[in-house]
């Protein structure tokens, strides 16, 4: 289930991702082995835990950045490059719940977005956590870059 939609004024955050280009249908089966790549080079210079993972779609193709807030220095490995989630204006709502009913969370943006006559720059992501073993309590965090 989705929070309050809110608009606000959001810095760039850092991030270390994976950037590819897929297709919506193949995208299931990408993200897994990229986010796992950037975990991979984290916990090789020691950090386990405490960076949530993002997806960040840069547009409908979907280009794609997969990987974790963090603004560790750590040294980089395969794929992965240093990028960052846009700064400026975006319309922001909070899912909580199973992963499943994360499309809600996206639908709610848009249409608060048409209702206040807002255009969507094209940049979307999701902040994912903190973890939580029962997906009842999971919770993604869903913006959207405005025009």
């Amino acid at each position: 289930m989705a929070d309050v939609v809110t608009m606000r004024t959001v810095a760039a955050r850092p991030t270390l991702v994976i950037a590819d280009r897929t297709t919506w249908s193949e995208f299931p089966t990408v993200w897994p082995p990229l986010l796992d790549q950037v975990w991979e080079c984290l916990r090789a210079a020691g950090v386990n835990s405490g960076c949530p993972n993002v997806m960040l779609y840069l547009d409908g193709v979907p280009h794609v950045e997969i990987g974790v807030l963090t603004g560790e220095p750590v040294p980089l490995s395969g794929r992965v490059i240093r990028s960052s989630l846009p700064a400026g204006s975006v319309v922001t709502t909070r899912h909580r719940g199973s992963y499943s009913g994360l499309g809600a969370a996206h639908a709610a943006v848009h249409r608060w977005c048409v209702d206040r006559g807002h255009r969507l720059a094209g940049p979307r992501w999701e902040i994912y956590g903190p973890h939580r073993d029962d997906p009842a309590e999971s919770e993604v965090q869903v913006s959207y870059l405005l025009a």
